[in-house]
């Protein structure tokens, strides 16, 4: 299957929180998006792997993702090496997406610097024709396949955005995504440890910060990406 989108995140919930609102939209217009966890998010103090699991599945049905995988690389300790990078680029060949999004280029959790340079690398590396790769269960040699695009979506820090996307109507859509990892976010109920991610206030801001980026360019809610080479427009009026 040919996607128009790949999303990649470190954690379960990571793509959620930082481009369910793009990816929601994307879909909205036609365009199939997949995600591709690279991790089970067992070192989570809340829930547990398999718990995220099942909330993974269930905000691929509120997004209406084309598909969901895990790479289930190790959580807090995969590395960006040549066995990680084969693995992805074999999704990358596998799915050869147009654009893909992926991790924040620096934040609080070691994992999403990690991740974000991981799968950066691999979208070079995928366009290399001398690279070999099978995909998984398959006898036939892969095609050579490079993104177009690689955009990182923000996440825990406050990072200055290359450019913001208008997610307003699916405000509440990308809201009922992250909301589906009961586990992890704020359940007044719950028993479980407190942790940074799960007090009122950090649900709160995933929306407030939607919509201060929204503010900025004359919308209700917007997400905010990072670039690793210019982007191109083909008018001023392609710019509002």
């Amino acid at each position: 299957m040919k996607l128009d989108i790949l999303v990649f995140g470190a954690h379960p919930d990571d793509a959620e929180l930082g481009a369910g609102g793009t990816i929601a939209k994307e879909i909205s217009l036609g365009k199939k998006v997949g995600v591709i966890d690279l991790t089970r998010g067992e070192l989570g103090t809340r829930g547990s792997a398999e718990i995220r699991e099942k909330e993974a599945a269930t905000s691929a049905e509120i997004l209406g993702l084309s598909i969901r995988e895990n790479m289930e690389f190790a959580d807090g300790f995969f590395v960006n090496d040549k066995q990680h990078q084969l693995a992805i680029v074999r999704k990358i060949r596998a799915y050869r997406p147009d654009i893909v999004l992926c991790n924040a280029t620096e934040d609080r959790h070691i994992d999403h610097a990690r991740g974000s340079d991981l799968v950066s690398n691999a979208c070079f590396l995928s366009g290399l024709m001398k690279i070999d790769t099978k995909a998984e269960g398959d006898d036939q040699w892969q095609e050579a396949w490079r993104p177009k695009q690689v955009y990182h979506y923000i996440q825990w820090k406050n990072l200055k955005p290359d450019f913001v996307l208008d997610i307003t109507e699916v405000i509440d859509t990308k809201m009922a995504a992250i909301k589906a990892y009961a586990s992890q976010f704020y359940d007044p109920d719950s028993k479980e440890p407190s942790t940074p991610i799960s007090s009122k206030n950090f649900t709160d801001s995933v929306a407030y910060r939607a919509r201060d980026l929204g503010r900025m360019i004359g919308v209700e809610f917007a997400e905010g990406f990072t670039v690793e080479r210019f982007i191109g427009v083909n008018s001023l009026s392609d710019i509002f």
